[in-house]
């Protein structure tokens, strides 16, 4: 025999996975071909069946079961080789199914450990210093508001701005000698 292959595919897939919910399609029953009789020939039978034909009379005439044309059933093909095949494709895709499984449980702990990593790194890398806090926020927040207060003359708030002013300029030299 020569080779052959077979394409799986969707479709197919489908098929022998909703095997047991649809129903077959049932086997086309054939019905065997017989002569259609002319009017003429009808006669010529009636005919015969008067004139005493004895072969006719004893099945007319005989009590009990009447006389059935022979029944012609379609040979069955062996079903086993195609059998044979669905099971060795049922097993092909059980086996597909079960590496699925584990890849998709593969790809769930590398989400797992992928999320947690970058967690990590991120915490590590973007992690804020402590932060101090503003010096002379008070002197900042009291300019401010003189400025929304007095829009239309502004010279009211020099004091609070000076105050502000030598409020930062030390707050830059305590930080100067700090750092060194």
């Amino acid at each position: 025999m020569g080779d052959f292959s077979v394409q799986i595919t969707p479709e197919l897939v489908n098929r022998f996975a909703n095997d047991g919910e649809k129903l077959k399609k049932k086997a086309k029953k054939t019905i065997p071909k017989t002569r259609r009789e002319t009017p003429l020939l009808k006669a010529k039978v009636n005919e015969k069946q008067l004139h005493g034909d004895s072969e006719t009379h004893k099945r007319i005439a005989s009590p009990g079961w009447p006389v059935q044309p022979p029944l012609y059933l379609p040979i069955t093909q062996p079903v086993h080789p195609a059998n044979a095949e669905l099971d060795a494709i049922r097993s092909v895709i059980q086996e597909s199914e079960r590496v699925l499984e584990k890849f998709q449980k593969q790809e769930d702990n590398m989400v797992q450990q992928v999320t947690e990593r970058a967690k990590n790194l991120r915490d590590k890398e973007f992690k804020l210093p402590n932060q101090k806090p503003m010096p002379c926020l008070v002197d900042y927040n009291a300019c401010r508001a003189c400025y929304k207060e007095h829009a239309d003359d502004i010279l009211k708030c020099a004091p609070l701005t000076k105050s502000y002013y030598e409020c930062v300029h030390r707050a830059k030299q305590q930080q100067n000698s700090a750092d060194k």
